[in-house]
């Protein structure tokens, strides 16, 4: 009966720390996900509005090319090496009945520790006048 208790003890505490192991590993890709969409609505940021009316409605995106340290060090590889694991979508829409504004969306996907995929999206609106942190709506 011990033996039992012992046994079923040791495999919930496996279980257990598979299921960590998968939160600890989906939480660090989410967070470098983050970074990347942040680096790359950095880019767009300082793009004027010729150049982003000009941008494919689809197309992909390197982030491997968008994270990086300037330099072509250890770290620098180190990031492409990190980066290279996620794919990156970024789309451009208008806006119905806004000529002077365009819906930007990126996508980013990668696998897990597990193998699952996973994705997370990213939406702002860049106006003719300029890409704002802010959206203020009147009704």
């Amino acid at each position: 009966m011990a033996a039992i208790v012992m046994v079923l003890g040791i495999v919930t505490s496996l279980t257990t720390l598979q299921f960590g192991i998968r939160s600890v590993d989906t939480a660090r890709n989410l967070t470098l996900a983050a970074q990347i969409m942040q680096s790359e609505m950095e880019i767009l940021r300082l793009q004027n509005w010729a150049q982003i009316s000009a941008l494919p409605s689809s197309a992909s995106v390197d982030p491997t090319a968008t994270i990086s340290s300037g330099s072509s060090s250890a770290l620098d590889a180190m990031l492409t090496t990190i980066a290279g694991r996620f794919t990156c979508t970024r789309t451009v829409a208008a806006l119905s009945g806004r000529a002077d504004i365009k819906l930007i969306t990126l996508t980013i996907g990668w696998a897990g520790v597990d193998g699952r995929s996973h994705s997370v999206s990213y939406q702002t609106r860049y106006a003719k006048n300029g890409l704002s942190d802010y959206l203020y709506v009147t009704h």
